[in-house]
């Protein structure tokens, strides 16, 4: 009986360790977007985008921080429905000339209304958090990756997608997650933003550290900073490292999870 416990607990043990060291088997074929990198995006996805008041409007912050002289031409934009998978948004919908991203506000709350056509340069899109590798739902990613990243360039917008993490209890999910969406980029020419690998390198570094919130599932505030970080490195091919933008986290956290973000794109893009 001791022994069959002792077998049970290294094998449990070997598969977290297995996901926190996880890395995407097939090597990403879009490194880069340039520089002519977007400006203005639209994130496309669910619930791990809008929690703690939105990663992508934490980005925003970020990239103004990053490019003081042009803060103005920052804009970040999400269309989410909770628990989401790609096959519940129309696509050219969202895109429709004159609709999202019309209008928005300054920092002093004035509506600015923004200049007709086209209102992104890049759409950032993510499915729900089992969907890449869920034996009934992985084909429908599969399909609407395609899908919407032809819509997208129809629109002369760029497709982007976003990795997203292994749950608390279950970091097993880290490896099969970063290869469905590796795969699904290079099948469709598109970014991938590895945010997957940089949660399962942060839990390594620094267990403690906690990137969830309660459920285990969403992202705690230091989860989305991370997650923004990660989104700025890939986009812009800028360093967070030295942001001044933090979100409210203490100093040490920030510069672990800067450093962490930049690495992990540095890595998953092989440079």
């Amino acid at each position: 009986m001791m022994r069959l416990f002792a077998r049970v607990m290294l094998a449990m043990c070997l598969t977290v360790a297995a996901g926190l060291n996880a890395q995407a088997q097939t090597k990403p074929k879009v490194t880069t977007l340039g520089p002519d990198f977007p400006k203005a995006a639209l994130f496309v996805g669910n619930s791990f985008f809008y929690y703690n008041n939105g990663m992508p409007g934490h980005l925003s912050f970020m990239e103004r921080a990053a490019d003081d002289a042009n803060k103005a031409a920052y804009r970040n934009t999400m269309a989410t429905i909770g628990g989401s998978g790609l096959d519940w948004h129309d696509m050219d919908n969202l895109l429709r000339p004159g609709g999202l991203g019309a209008y928005s506000f300054d920092d002093h709350n004035v509506v600015v209304f923004n200049k007709p056509g086209r209102q992104f340069d890049a759409v950032v899109m993510m499915d729900c958090s089992q969907c890449p590798i869920h034996p009934q739902l992985k084909d429908a990613f599969t399909t609407f990756a395609k899908k919407d990243s032809e819509i997208v360039r129809a629109h002369d917008m760029r497709p982007v997608l976003f990795m997203s993490w292994a749950y608390l209890d279950k970091p097993e999910m880290t490896e099969g997650l970063a290869e469905a969406y590796t795969i699904a980029g290079n099948a469709n020419d598109m970014l991938v933003i590895p945010a997957g690998l940089a949660f399962a390198r942060v839990r390594k570094l620094q267990p403690e550290l906690n990137l969830y919130a309660p459920d285990k599932r969403h992202p705690s505030p230091a989860g989305t900073y991370l997650a923004a970080c990660v989104t700025l490195a890939a986009l812009t091919g800028r360093s967070p490292v030295g942001n001044s933008y933090t979100m409210g986290i203490d100093p040490g956290t920030v510069q672990l999870l800067q450093k962490a973000a930049w690495d992990t794109v540095q890595d998953y893009y092989g440079r």
